[in-house]
């Protein structure tokens, strides 16, 4: 049985509490699958692909071969000299990369608002208390090795109806489960411990060497109500082929157009809101699921393995999965 919500007191690891034997044992009918294949599901890293605006682009330096004195070695190796690789690529966000305001417009005589919150009630003196400090609780190095079963659900044809969908257009509750029915998923549905991919077709945008410049900046994404949807069904984590996971209309993040509808005021990334300090839901921005939806691979088994950098808010990540083609 994958165990249930609420967890205990002092929890670090959100919805990745859902993993055990219980997910290992569903994999393990995708790794014995002879037809089945490996696939990455995640984007080849360069100085050139698609870079964030959120994040200090990234920079590899490429050293000259060393031969090592009184010997016969010699050895070549790379450098970052700029950049968040945690917020680029093919990426993963740890629970304490975001947190709430509680309280954004006091009422007449109440007090100045609170201070930020985050997952589990944690206050941000316990997370991080000052500028130069790493995340003293809800880091990246605490999320377990993700190991269970996947469904991937492909938006592009069943909400785009075939095209990539829109900026600021979402997956809607109706959408999942037009989607599951239609992939000829209803004999498993979303079971707890999943991992949820949903294709949308925007990655079709993600171009190495980056000249368009037309990936970032906006994008579609998954609506407020679908949020709540996979709390309930207790989805380990989220990836979408996308930048926000969020969706953003274009002009959004300049002020000139609002959030998706249903947002809650004041919390224009309310899927960031919703998965990373309320339910505890792990998120991938920039999956790349194209080969997957090309192999009707509705289920599979993932491993994700974010790296474990000590008090990190997210890392760049190589998420995996095996399954057969065709299925479904």
């Amino acid at each position: 049985m994958v165990p249930a919500p609420p967890w205990p007191k002092g929890d670090q690891r959100g919805m990745a509490n859902g993993i055990g034997a219980g997910t290992y044992l569903r994999c393990a009918y995708h790794l014995n699958n002879p037809a089945a294949k490996s696939y990455e599901i995640s984007h080849l890293r360069s100085n050139t692909m698609p870079m964030s605006p959120f994040g200090t682009p990234l920079k590899y330096q490429y050293t000259p071969t060393v031969v090592l004195p009184f010997s016969r070695h010699a050895f070549n190796g790379e450098k970052v000299i700029t950049g968040e690789p945690g917020a680029q690529g093919t990426q993963m966000d740890a629970l304490g990369h975001f947190a709430y305001i509680p309280n954004v417009w006091p009422k007449k005589g109440e007090p100045p608002r609170e201070k930020a919150k985050y997952y589990g009630g944690y206050t941000q003196a316990q997370v991080k208390p000052n500028g130069a400090s790493p995340l003293l609780k809800l880091g990246i190095d605490k999320v377990p090795p993700i190991i269970t079963t996947a469904v991937l659900l492909d938006a592009k044809s069943y909400v785009g109806k075939g095209k990539a969908m829109k900026d600021g257009e979402t997956v809607s509750v109706a959408d999942i489960e037009g989607m599951i029915e239609a992939q000829g998923l209803s004999w498993r549905g979303i079971l707890p411990g999943d991992v949820l991919y949903i294709y949308t077709g925007w990655s079709e945008r993600w171009k190495d060497p980056d000249l368009k410049k037309n990936y970032y900046y906006s994008g579609p994404g998954l609506s407020y109500e679908a949020a709540k949807y996979i709390e309930k069904k207790r989805v380990v984590l989220l990836a979408l082929d996308n930048p926000f996971t969020d969706a953003v209309a274009k002009g959004m993040l300049q002020g000139k157009a609002p959030p998706a509808k249903g947002t809650p005021k004041g919390l224009p990334f309310a899927i960031h809101h919703y998965n990373l300090t309320q339910s505890g839901i792990h998120q991938i921005q920039n999956a790349n699921l194209a080969a997957m939806v090309r192999d009707k691979v509705w289920t599979s088994c993932t491993i994700i393995l974010p790296l474990r950098s000590k008090g990190g808010a997210g890392s760049p990540v190589r998420p995996v999965a095996i399954g057969a083609p065709n299925q479904g």
